[in-house]
């Protein structure tokens, strides 16, 4: 079972995601996507560690999610935005290639969360102020479409609003 959540920062995501997860009965993974970019994000992070009690083990992993093992576990994912940036900064800002790997990348960590449970949370990036340069632009794009591609492929979407889950599917 995949669960979406996506929403605005700050919104409740990591929180609802977290709380969903801990009313499983398998072991929980919090699967870590983001690379410590400087002093504050490594503080959002700590930040987040600090949430988490010692029922969680955490999984880092910045790119290939599909080759973490997640058979029988409860996964959160967080999150999409994060492990985006990480391919978009490494394929040098490459709309095509950037949506062609990851696009590829979450159909085999689909193929994976057969047998899981597993919270997807996202950013809806697009709702918010517009990007005034090229790259934050075409940022915001793919990470619409990616949306879109998990949404899709998700078998529930939950979109968080100042805390409250609004159910999409």
């Amino acid at each position: 079972m995949v669960h979406y959540i996506t929403g605005g920062e700050r919104s409740g995501k990591s929180r609802y995601a977290q709380t969903l997860a801990e009313e499983e009965a398998f072991p929980l993974y919090y699967l870590a996507t983001s690379r410590i970019w400087d002093d504050d994000f490594q503080k959002r992070v700590d930040r987040h560690l600090a949430d988490r009690d010692e029922r969680w083990t955490t999984i880092e992993e910045d790119k290939f999610l599909g080759t973490v093992n997640i058979k029988d576990k409860v996964v959160v994912i967080d999150c999409v935005t994060l492990w985006l940036t990480n391919w978009y900064v490494d394929t040098k800002n490459n709309v095509a290639e950037c949506l062609e790997k990851c696009k590829a990348e979450l159909d085999l960590f689909f193929l994976n969360a057969q047998e899981s449970i597993v919270f997807i949370i996202s950013n809806e990036i697009g709702m918010g102020l517009h990007a005034q340069t090229e790259v934050g632009r075409k940022f915001t794009e793919l990470q619409g479409w990616i949306n879109q591609y998990i949404a899709q492929k998700a078998d529930k979407a939950t979109f968080m609003v100042s805390g409250l889950p609004i159910k999409l599917k």
